[in-house]
């Protein structure tokens, strides 16, 4: 932390702080004289050190120019000696031509000698490399050999070939020709190492490592004179063409590059894609077989750390070249498949299959820098939303097929329903759905994925649910046709509802199956989702069941339409109940036939309930009842019913139902002054229901309008001095319809 800065007045007045200090002034002022005195010679020391420091760097800085241009006038002497050595030695013009005619006689000589051998060492080296060629994966062991011949053989066509640049074109085609056996073996040899470099692995695997360092030692050399070449041609090209004139070792050099370490790793690189391509096209048409038969990858990958990393120099980087290529051939032949719009189950298999692809590459200790980019660009989660899409596409196209048949068969009725082995009539739409939900689910299943699971239920839900609704819509449809236009409708709807109705207890039964296997193979997350959306699916054939078997009631009693409107009327009195009840006898004998057992009891008892409503509806808007045969008629009507009603239903189970009846029937029995009793009865079970109790007095043919008037007030009192209201749970009364005096009035008309 800097000091705080003190002004002159804050010094002074520090020693100046009464006036006994004036005196001390004179010596203050001594003091600081000093002080100034020893800072100013400091200074003094201090700038003269600077300065002789200064002039000693200035002077080695002049002294340093000086030895760098006596340097630069010598360098130039020597070049002009180097340029023109006629400056100093007065024959040098005559040696140099004496030295030239000297070196080309030595040159040709050898040139011809090259020649002469060419034949022989070709003949040799052909025969060398033909026995090494028979056995792809052996010990080739002239391969240098090979490679040392054939340099030579190179270089000296190359400088032959440079050297005839300037001769006449007769004598450079005549040497071509000459060089193309030679040419001829290059090629085959260059041929033959790329084979080899395909072999890499093969080799390592035969026992034949040494062949590996062979070739990476022929890449090296032919690297070495590759960089060789290329300085030479950049020097050529920066330097003056005087100037490089005077290298002769520059105009020798023609050599062809080899870039065997290029091609090599190229090679490498094609042959790994080439064996994951027959990987794939051995399986194209069973992409499973192709990824369960990939165990060879990661074999492949570490017999190359094992055998062949040792055989390359640690530059090569070769294990990370292999790994590199794997992968990348890897991902090419994934997305192929994925691009083969291959089945869901396969998808679901592919996201399995990558997931042990991560792992077992890390468990081999592989970086992860070296898996990039990652296969399918790191996106495996699209695999699950393809495959969901798949299954949504496939779910709606079977769905919508095999509702087009079942409801061409439901609605054309050209032939009855199939009976199963209970002797019911079925459909088949519960079987084919739900052996495509289950082919889903156990592929679903097989990903070992909850969330992929619950998914793929959803959707079954889904589709379950648009079925459902299908067959609703149609069933309402089909019995509107039924009774507005019989002439124009197919016979034949009972029985194909029944086959419905089956169909769909069949599929609640199958739904069910589905989630108790499913339920202890999930976790709690995932079993809950899925346990409510079976669970809704369930409900929704339920409902569907109940549609049906509320149909087959509609059915019955719109064949009834003309006898129940005769109840109560005139011709009730001669016992016109029997036709209702044989009426629904003969639809029972069917139903009991050809029904589920557990739809028919819920059928018997809609059934049951529909007669009663139907019964007491017809009762409550009756003009009049003659008393007391209509009261004898009505239990006869009762005595009748359940009679009927009891061979499809224990007899205790139906009184109950009846029990209306019964305080319907004492409302009508009891005399003016006790009709109050009567009414307590029946109201403490199903509530007041004053409407339905003043129509029956007012239908009573005893009792005269100021009787039922005195009658009604009564019960109103009472009522409301006790204050009388519905039940909770409401009973069969709610669906009983009062009409009103206009409504019966038209009624009694038609």
């Amino acid at each position: 932390m800097a000091a705080p800065t003190i002004s002159a007045a804050q010094a002074i007045g520090e020693y100046l702080q009464s006036p006994d200090d004036l005196m001390k002034i004179p010596a203050f002022r001594k003091k600081l004289e000093k002080e100034k005195a020893s800072i100013d010679i400091r200074l003094k020391s201090g700038v003269k050190e600077q300065l002789g420091v200064t002039s000693e760097s200035l002077r080695k800085l002049f002294s340093t120019r000086n030895n760098v241009q006596t340097i630069k006038d010598e360098m130039v002497t020597i070049d002009r000696t180097c340029t023109d050595p006629q400056n100093v030695v007065s024959t040098f013009d005559q040696i140099s031509r004496v030295s030239m005619v000297h070196r080309n006689f030595e040159q040709t000589e050898e040139m011809i000698n090259n020649l002469s051998e060419m034949k022989s060492r070709l003949n040799g080296i052909e025969a060398m490399l033909s026995a090494d060629q028979e056995d792809l994966l052996g010990p080739a062991p002239n391969l240098l050999p090979i490679h040392l011949q054939l340099t030579q053989l190179e270089n000296f066509r190359n400088e032959t070939m440079h050297q005839a640049k300037k001769a006449s074109a007769e004598s450079r085609n005549k040497l071509t020709r000459r060089f193309e056996r030679l040419s001829a073996v290059i090629d085959a040899f260059d041929e033959y190492i790329m084979e080899l470099s395909r072999n890499i692995l093969p080799l390592a695997r035969a026992g034949h490592p040494e062949v590996i360092v062979k070739i990476v030692k022929i890449a090296e050399l032919e690297g070495k004179e590759d960089e060789k070449a290329i300085a030479i041609r950049l020097v050529k090209k920066a330097a003056k063409l005087d100037a490089a004139s005077k290298f002769k070792s520059m105009q020798a050099n023609a050599r062809v590059l080899k870039h065997y370490r290029s091609k090599v790793m190229k090679t490498i690189s094609d042959t790994i894609k080439a064996k994951f391509d027959a990987a794939y096209l051995r399986n194209e048409r069973n992409p499973i077989a192709f990824l369960e038969n990939l165990g060879w990858v990661y074999q492949d990958l570490i017999a190359v750390e094992r055998d062949v990393v040792a055989c390359f120099p640690q530059d090569w980087d070769i294990y990370s070249h292999f790994v590199r290529e794997y992968h990348k051939a890897l991902n090419s032949s994934i997305q192929r498949l994925v691009a083969s719009d291959p089945e869901a189950s396969i998808l679901l298999t592919l996201h399995a299959w990558l997931k042990e692809y991560k792992d077992s590459m890390k468990e081999l200790g592989i970086p992860p820098e070296l898996l990039e980019p990652p296969l399918l660009g790191g996106n495996e989660q699209s695999l699950i939303n393809d495959y969901l899409k798949l299954i949504v596409k496939k779910l709606d196209e079977w769905s919508t097929n095999l509702m087009k048949t079942e409801v061409n068969d439901f609605t054309s009725r050209a032939e009855p329903p199939e009976l199963d082995a209970d002797g019911q009539y079925g459909m088949q739409g519960a079987v084919i759905l739900f052996q495509m939900v289950n082919q889903q689910v156990d592929a679903a299943m097989e990903s070992g994925q909850g969330m992929i699971l619950a998914r793929v239920v959803s959707e079954m839900n889904r589709v379950m649910r648009s079925v459902q609704d299908q067959w609703t819509r149609l069933i309402d449809a089909e019995y509107k046709k039924t009774t507005e236009r019989p002439e124009e409708t197919p016979g034949g709807l009972v029985e194909y509802v029944i086959a419905l109705a089956n169909d769909q207890i069949k599929s609640a039964d199958y739904a069910e199956a589905l989630a108790a296997r499913l339920e202890p193979l999930v976790s709690e997350k995932y079993r809950v989702q899925i346990n409510e959306r079976l669970n809704d699916a369930i409900d929704g054939y339920l409902d569907v069941a109940k549609k049906c078997t509320q149909t087959l009631i509609d059915i019955i009693f719109n064949d009834l339409r003309p006898a129940t409107k005769q109840l109560f009327q005139g011709p009730w009195y001669d016992g016109a109940i029997t036709q209702i009840i044989e009426t629904m006898r003969d639809y029972m004998s069917d139903y009991q036939t050809y029904l589920n057992a557990s739809l028919l009891d819920l059928l018997v008892e809609d059934l049951l309930d529909a007669f009663l409503v139907v019964y007491l509806t017809a009762l409550a808007n009756t003009q009049k009842l003659r008393m007391p045969a209509a009261v004898e008629r009505i239990k006869d009507d009762v005595s009748e019913a359940f009679k009927f009603f009891s061979a499809m239903k224990p007899s205790k189970e139906l009184e109950p139902y009846f029990e209306v009846v019964e305080l319907t029937l004492s409302l009508l029995e009891a005399s003016k002054s006790l009709a109050f009793l009567s009414f307590w009865s029946f109201a403490k079970v199903h509530g007041p229901n004053l409407a339905f109790v003043e129509s029956l007095m007012k239908a009573r043919g005893d009792l005269d309008r100021s009787s039922v008037n005195e009658v009604m007030d009564s019960i109103k009192r009472k009522v409301k001095e006790e204050n009388l209201t519905d039940p909770p749970e409401p009973t069969i009364m709610k669906k009983i319809m009062i009409e009103g005096t206009f409504s019966r009035l038209l009624r009694t008309a038609k």
